[in-house]
């Protein structure tokens, strides 16, 4: 099977495609063939050594296919079910070894490129606006990178549940995007002070939650827009890790400063049904909706990666075996 393989830590060009032999399930194992692969950010972590891996290492950690091999002692799926996963290594393949028991099915009317877009992005969403903050009607919000897969997601869910949602952007183009998802207000963070302007936006209260995905470029002023007892959920590096800070900067207005992973949020298979059931009923209710920005065939694995890093793609990414 064709997959897209790291050897050693660096930029985009360590991607490589290689021919490995197709593999199979163990006890409690499940073989899915993709249909297509979600591509996140922390696969660029992965591959930078931030977060480091064993190399060589097929990176990839979502995708959705159709189950065509069982391994012993498996009853929640069976061969044909419709299936999407995240967490698992090794997705940029044509095909992959998952557990199980880290597998949700895929509900009828949700297409699988759909699911492979949406799982690991849409339960980063909905454990931070559910779990993480529990975001309620009247609730003020700063949405950093909101044209981006997450801040989407984020956006319209944010605004589903009744909050005022400010978001940050790049560009006019994307400041475009984030209004027609339903922020209330836009800030392009490249021209203007983004603190300032959540200041005269909140009448000087500041907001009730950040949402930062970004890092550390927009850390000081994710604190500075804070209200009093606000919370900063710094949830992503797409600019870099977060520079130490001491915590007495958060003692002016009580602040809570938490760097959430998903996968504390979904470590059991309960957890993790609850997660995609919350995730599945609200794209059913149409409130929330996914856009596949842009999509690259497998062997592109590396132009993609350039694409994501050098912020030029918008919602979701998708790689296509």
């Amino acid at each position: 099977m064709l997959a897209i393989q790291a050897t050693r830590t660096g930029g985009p060009e360590v991607l490589e495609a290689v021919d490995l032999a197709l593999p199979s399930p163990g006890p409690g194992q499940i073989r899915v063939r993709h249909a297509a692969v979600g591509l996140n950010f922390i696969d660029t972590y992965h591959r930078s050594g931030l977060y480091p891996m064993r190399m060589p290492a097929v990176l990839g950690l979502e995708a959705a296919g159709i189950v065509d091999a069982v391994g012993d002692g498996v009853s929640r799926f069976g061969l044909g079910d419709r299936v999407a996963y995240n967490g698992s290594p090794g997705a940029y393949a044509e095909a992959a070894i998952v557990p199980a028991d880290r597998a949700v099915g895929v509900p009828d009317g949700v297409s699988l490129e759909t699911a492979a877009a949406v799982l690991l992005k849409g339960m980063t969403a909905e454990f931070l606006v559910r779990r993480c903050f529990h975001v309620k009607p009247g609730d003020a919000v700063l949405i950093h990178a909101a044209a981006g897969g997450v801040g989407q997601l984020l956006v319209q869910w944010c605004k589903a549940l009744g909050a005022t949602v400010l978001a940050t952007v790049g560009s006019p183009a994307k400041a475009e995007i984030a209004l027609g998802l339903g922020a209330d207000h836009v800030i392009l963070y490249g021209t203007e002070d983004v603190a300032v302007r959540v200041a005269e936006l909140t009448g000087g209260k500041g907001v009730a939650v950040v949402y930062d995905g970004v890092g550390k470029d927009t850390f000081e002023a994710s604190l500075k827009s804070l209200g009093r007892r606000g919370v900063l959920a710094t949830f992503g590096n797409a600019s870099g890790p977060v520079p130490p800070f001491a915590p007495l900067e958060l003692g002016s207005r009580s602040l809570y400063v938490t760097r959430p992973r998903l996968f504390d949020y979904i470590a059991t298979t309960e957890e993790l049904d609850e997660s995609a059931e919350a995730l599945f009923a609200v794209l059913a209710t149409g409130a929330v909706k996914v856009e596949i920005g842009q999509t690259f065939r497998l062997s592109e694995a590396r132009a993609a990666h350039e694409a994501l890093e050098g912020r030029r793609t918008t919602g979701a990414t998708l790689l296509i075996p």
